[in-house]
């Protein structure tokens, strides 16, 4: 899946443009971003979100135990991939029907976040218990909501195009040659949210999340630590 947002939604974040400026490598541009992840991928569907988002998403060769799924609600858009455990205590918390599944879910639970402040972002991804990434864009607010699970089965990529948008993929391929060293893996546990304006670690809210650069010869460009933690929360490989 592949959700692509310009600057005037995302700030691009200032530890990603630096890891792209020690080391400048080939970029593409958002466009030629979306159509390469369009080609390369069987079924592939593709949107155009105002002026400012395009989301995709396929099911080739998806897994069987985390597929990906997609709906758009009162005109907020989820792309969701993977599977949560406590699915049906959920549904009813948000009184959901049996039949809703886990996008619909996330839809809800962001509703909640947005409609009942203050809520806090870090209770609504924390109480989802699976295996997990999901990206949600509400048009209504220009609002960008993104979170991985704390176990990173599910992995989440971020980086910089060549026109300055910032690009969420599943696919770490896809990025590496549309971003350069402009790209690292999204910490695992950890949201984003466009309202908030920085990574948070849904565990560990109030700890800083810092950017360490990383060496020359890796592919990412910086990894993420929490503060006060001793676990690398996203690691370069």
């Amino acid at each position: 899946m592949l959700g692509v947002f310009s600057s005037s939604i995302v700030s691009p974040p200032d530890e990603l443009v630096a890891a792209g400026s020690r080391t400048p490598s080939p970029k593409i541009k958002a466009e030629a971003l979306v159509k390469r992840f369009v080609q390369n991928n069987s079924s592939a569907v593709s949107m155009q979100i105002g002026d400012h988002v395009q989301l995709a998403y396929t099911h080739y060769n998806e897994s069987a135990v985390l597929p990906r799924s997609f709906a758009v609600k009162d005109d907020i858009f989820c792309l969701f991939e993977g599977s949560l455990d406590n699915l049906g205590s959920l549904r009813q918390q948000y009184g959901l029907a049996k039949s809703a599944n886990e996008v619909m879910l996330v839809i809800e639970a962001y509703k909640a976040l947005r409609d009942r402040a203050p809520y806090p972002p870090n209770h609504v991804v924390g109480h989802l218990e699976g295996n997990f990434t999901f990206i949600v864009f509400d048009k209504s607010t220009s609002t960008l909501f993104v979170a991985t699970d704390q176990v990173g089965k599910v992995p989440l990529y971020w980086g910089i195009t060549a026109d300055g948008y910032v690009a969420f993929a599943n696919d770490a391929d896809l990025l590496k040659g549309a971003c350069g060293k402009s790209l690292a893996s999204f910490p695992q546990g950890c949201f984003y949210s466009t309202s908030v304006g920085e990574l948070r670690s849904y565990e560990n809210p109030k700890n800083k999340i810092t950017a360490v650069p990383a060496t020359e010869e890796e592919i990412w460009g910086t990894k993420y630590m929490v503060e006060g933690s001793a676990a690398v929360l996203a690691a370069t490989k």
